[in-house]
């Protein structure tokens, strides 16, 4: 009994990410040894996610989209609230997870969304390599649940300064056959069909996480990976400057009464 027991715990947490015994840790089969110093943290979350070693096109790719995420500054909500954590007497890893805790779909989904509108845009387009007529429909579909679209537009640039060096890398990659290109074609379709208003730094990124193939939930945890460095880096400068319960506003402001 005691034993069944024992398999049927050992069994609940079953796992093919990694094996820790004592003396051996190992990440998808692969010693925790011979991975340091020769892998860097992007190669060791491709590995952890997908179960294999990337390739280095595939690697650059990745990279390239967790750099273009991990900070945006005070102005993002994530950035914001883990530096007036910060200041409240607390530790790194719970200011932290404040500025995690509040990407949610407005702030930090639009990745995923937007994968999600590529995928059903290409599905809609099936094998016809003409985007025009899906891109279309499915426009005027996310359109009738918000004016906004998400990857598109942003409130500070009128072009995203990581659009173009990020859509340049992809198209690099389909012209060396790293990648297909049909995510790249039905972001530039929508852009396109919704001009003047740009591509943003979710739609860029969306573009890559599709060509690479994760799935459009991982879009959002990929890019809450990327920015968590900035939040980090925001929360410890923060702390080192010594202020003491740092509020939204500057004490001298008062908040617009209304009665």
């Amino acid at each position: 009994m005691t034993d069944d027991v024992t398999q049927r715990v050992a069994d609940w947490w079953a796992t093919s990410v990694s094996r820790v015994e004592p003396g051996v840790i190992e990440l998808r089969g692969l010693p925790i040894q011979e991975l340091l110093g020769g892998t860097s943290l992007t190669e060791a979350a491709w590995l952890l996610l997908r179960g294999e070693r990337p390739t280095a096109r595939q690697v650059q790719l990745l990279d390239a989209a967790l750099v273009g995420s991990v900070d945006h500054g005070p102005h993002a909500p994530s950035i914001a609230v883990a530096r007036m954590a910060a200041t409240c007497g607390v530790g790194l890893n719970n200011a932290i997870a404040s500025g995690v805790n509040v990407m949610g779909d407005v702030h930090g989904g639009a990745g995923q969304q937007c994968l999600e509108l590529y995928s059903e845009l290409l599905d809609g387009a099936g094998d016809d390599p003409d985007l025009t007529a899906a891109t279309r429909a499915t426009v005027a579909r996310w359109r009738e649940r918000s004016k906004y679209l998400p990857g598109f537009g942003h409130r500070f640039h009128p072009r995203d300064p990581r659009r173009d060096p990020l859509l340049g890398l992809v198209r690099r990659a389909v012209d060396d056959g790293v990648v297909e290109g049909r995510f790249l074609a039905a972001g530039l379709a929508v852009e396109a069909a919704i001009a003047p208003v740009p591509m943003n730094i979710d739609g860029a990124t969306a573009v890559i996480y599709g060509e690479l193939g994760f799935p459009a939930p991982l879009a959002r945890g990929l890019f809450v990976l990327g920015r968590t460095v900035g939040v980090l880096a925001h929360a410890w400068e923060e702390m080192r400057e010594g202020r003491r319960i740092k509020g939204p506003i500057p004490p001298e402001i008062r908040p617009t009464y209304r009665p």
